[in-house]
């Protein structure tokens, strides 16, 4: 990506961040707030989706998503899928995991810039993290990856992002025909908690604390925290 591009993606976020911090409790749904940048980045196949996901027994909750898009509009999310729990993922990545079912996180372009607020129960901390995406992964999205199971056209039309203890955020594009995922190469991914948060400050959905459940307080019992390498 040229350096007049990049101008123009990091001087949109700022817009944003800018623009609608002071209201983020009840953040417009969508609107062009960001310039676009040059080019018709339609994708082949209508929306992408994007899916969050953690490791076995180490819960995190997504509360509030916004994308700009290379069409330059914001995208805001407040009612979200759920975010997925890997069974298969113990104490470090795979590269295989798959999302579940995604409904409402859906977007016509790819991402230009994002930005979420999640609740990582295993850490008791709200945290905010922000990201860019280079023209490359927008190309990836575009190109078909060969053929499903069911001999219909393939795509890397998913966008996974996990969510591991001490704010560790990792992204890739799930492959709808299957197999290995593809690591995102994001630019200035940046997770921030207590009196750094902005968008995110005051969204949560555990206000009066946090309590370990389910099979969290036997999975976690005799290891040493963050439970894995991340």
């Amino acid at each position: 990506m040229d350096e007049k591009t990049m101008a123009l993606i990091r001087t949109a976020a700022l817009i944003l961040l800018l623009s609608l911090t002071a209201c983020h409790k009840t953040p417009p749904q969508h609107g062009r707030s960001a310039p676009a940048v040059e080019g018709d980045w339609t994708l082949p196949y209508g929306k992408w989706g994007f899916a969050f996901l953690t490791p076995e027994a180490l819960p995190a909750t997504v509360t509030h998503v916004r994308i700009v898009d290379t069409a330059g509009y914001l995208n805001s999310f407040n009612t979200l899928d759920g975010t997925h729990s890997d069974p298969n993922i113990v104490g470090t990545w795979s590269n295989k995991s798959r999302s579940g079912s995604v409904y409402f996180n859906k977007v016509s372009h790819p991402p230009q810039y994002m930005i979420f607020c999640w609740d990582s129960i295993i850490d008791m901390k709200t945290y905010e993290t922000s990201l860019f995406f280079p023209q490359e992964v927008w190309q990836k999205m575009r190109v078909p990856t060969g053929k499903d199971m069911f001999g219909n056209t393939a795509w890397y039309d998913t966008m996974l992002f996990g969510l591991a203890p001490e704010g560790k955020v990792r992204v890739w594009l799930q492959n709808s025909a299957g197999g290995s995922n593809y690591p995102v190469p994001v630019t200035d991914l940046k997770t921030v908690s207590g009196e750094e948060l902005t968008v995110c400050r005051g969204i949560t959905k555990h206000p009066d604390g946090y309590v370990y459940y389910g099979e969290t307080p036997d999975f976690i019992k005799g290891k040493t925290y963050p439970y894995g390498s991340w």
